[in-house]
């Protein structure tokens, strides 16, 4: 097997197994709440963050690992002999990208290998399982890193967001969308497009509804779906929803494994709770 050390941040929504399963290391993010700084996953779970938001009424500030993060955990495997292939939150909406370059710059720039997702969540997830399968089968960083680059726009992320306010305290929504969205009832559609997040469909009705309206926006007939993995990605959604969209991917696709995540405190702190999303690659 080659030497090379896969890692993402934890804004890829990797579930504890799937990391133990392919060997993937984390970097966490941070979230400010109340002054008090906490490591995305690590120092507090998304319930309990919600729990504080709602508390306090006070949305967490993100922030990115810093330089010195990104050195001291691939600092180790370099040493080693290892080659690093690390990919996260996509570089448009966070420094985390460039600060893993810095360290790369810094420690050694031929070893480190830093590929800008231009994604989020479980749309990292996808290109950072697809990599670390390619280290499982003896390939070499450097056609791992060539194929992966050439994946990063097959992948389809699209969310489902149930209330406008986590987008509303974050600054990514008016206060007239906001009243607007509160009154009618609007529930929009965030798609992932060109690194960057954009609005989509808006649904009003109940859930059902508004689930099979996002589920025929963003997966519909789609003849290009890659067969092979896809996720299904929420956060604090009801399981009930989550085995809905389960079943209708099932039933008209021969997907080889569904698998379900949550997502962590960084990319809830955005979307809110009973958010969901599906996320895939097109071949």
């Amino acid at each position: 097997m080659s030497k090379i050390k896969v890692f993402t941040d934890s804004t890829a929504d990797l579930s504890k197994e799937l990391l133990e399963k392919y060997d993937i290391s984390v970097i966490p993010l941070y979230i400010v709440l109340n002054d008090v700084s906490y490591r995305d996953g690590v120092d507090l779970t998304t319930k309990e963050m919600y729990q504080l938001v709602q508390e306090h009424q006070v949305l967490p500030k993100t922030s990115a690992p810093t330089v010195e993060d990104f050195k001291s955990a691939f600092r180790p495997w370099v040493q080693k002999g290892y080659d690093v292939i690390y990919m996260g939150l996509s570089s448009e909406l966070s420094v985390t990208y460039q600060s893993a370059c810095l360290a790369a710059q810094e420690l050694d720039k031929d070893k480190i290998h830093i590929i800008d997702s231009l994604n989020l969540s479980t749309g990292i997830g996808l290109l950072v399982l697809e990599a670390a399968e390619m280290v499982q089968q003896g390939m070499d960083a450097k056609s791992i890193v060539k194929k992966i680059k050439e994946d990063v726009p097959k992948v389809r992320s699209s969310f489902f967001i149930d209330t406008l306010k986590f987008l509303h305290m974050g600054g990514r929504c008016s206060s007239v969308q906001m009243l607007a969205g509160t009154v009618l009832r609007i529930r929009p559609q965030i798609i992932v497009q060109n690194g960057g997040m954009i609005v989509g469909s808006k649904y009003r009705g109940n859930r059902k509804r508004c689930l099979d309206g996002f589920y025929q926006d963003h997966v519909g007939t789609s003849t290009g779906l890659r067969l092979n993995r896809v996720f299904i990605s929420h956060s604090a959604c009801p399981l009930e929803e989550v085995e809905y969209l389960k079943n209708k991917l099932q039933s008209q696709f021969q997907i080889e494994e569904i698998l379900v995540t949550e997502a962590g405190m960084v990319i809830s702190s955005h979307c809110g709770p009973k958010t969901i999303g599906i996320l895939y690659m097109e071949d």
